[in-house]
């Protein structure tokens, strides 16, 4: 969908991801994208059991604060009743807290910088450059398949609503990967491939980061 053309590295001007802290804590991030249907949750999954990172998903951050009825929680909530997109900074701050609380120092960041806003006010506002972005690239037709053979009962599995959610996607989140390509930033990954086969180029990938020792 969308593939990325390989563009030719440049020299990144803004620091270097080896400089990112935050609060006083050295942190490596990556940021996850794919369409929906691509399956970079399930992979996201096994890089939690086999490198020791942290997922962060921004969706599941907003409604665990919907959910814990604080002021802030309240006011994203009424947000979203009105229609009205949540700010970046509110879902940055967030992400940000969930990282200054938690005590590992890797993290992936699953399904954000959801568009070109998204991504400027992140490395606006936490002064981090995400160390590569893995982008899981797989056909539309073959992840609207995967979405409608799912069989979860979820309402917006359905053929009109998963062709919206495929344009939106490339309308707003492929520019956010084709800005970090440019970049030379970007591990792109065959995700039409089986979930074992996957993995085994993820692994490739993440192989300069220590695998858990319990594995």
């Amino acid at each position: 969908m969308g593939t990325v053309v390989d563009a030719p590295v440049v020299q990144i001007e803004e620091k270097d991801a080896s400089q990112n802290v935050l609060g006083g804590k050295k942190v490596t991030v990556v940021f996850v994208l794919g369409g929906p249907g691509s399956g970079k949750g399930t992979q996201c999954t096994n890089i939690v059991e086999h490198f020791g990172f942290t997922h962060l998903s921004a969706g599941d951050l907003l409604r665990a604060e919907i959910r814990s009825g604080s002021e802030n929680g309240n006011m994203i909530q009424n947000m979203i009743k009105e229609g009205k997109i949540v700010p970046s900074e509110v879902t940055i701050k967030l992400l940000e807290r969930a990282m200054l609380e938690n005590e590992n120092d890797k993290f992936l960041i699953d399904g954000f910088p959801r568009n070109e806003e998204n991504r400027a006010a992140f490395e606006k506002v936490t002064k981090i450059i995400p160390e590569f972005i893995l982008f899981f690239d797989c056909s539309e037709e073959e992840m609207e398949r995967r979405l409608l053979g799912r069989n979860q009962g979820r309402e917006d599995d359905n053929i009109e609503t998963i062709r919206k959610r495929f344009r939106v996607f490339v309308e707003s989140s492929l520019p956010v990967v084709e800005y970090y390509n440019s970049l030379g930033k970007v591990k792109k990954i065959d995700a039409a491939k089986p979930i074992p086969e996957v993995f085994e180029d993820v692994k490739v990938i993440f192989s300069t980061f220590n695998a858990k020792k319990d594995l």
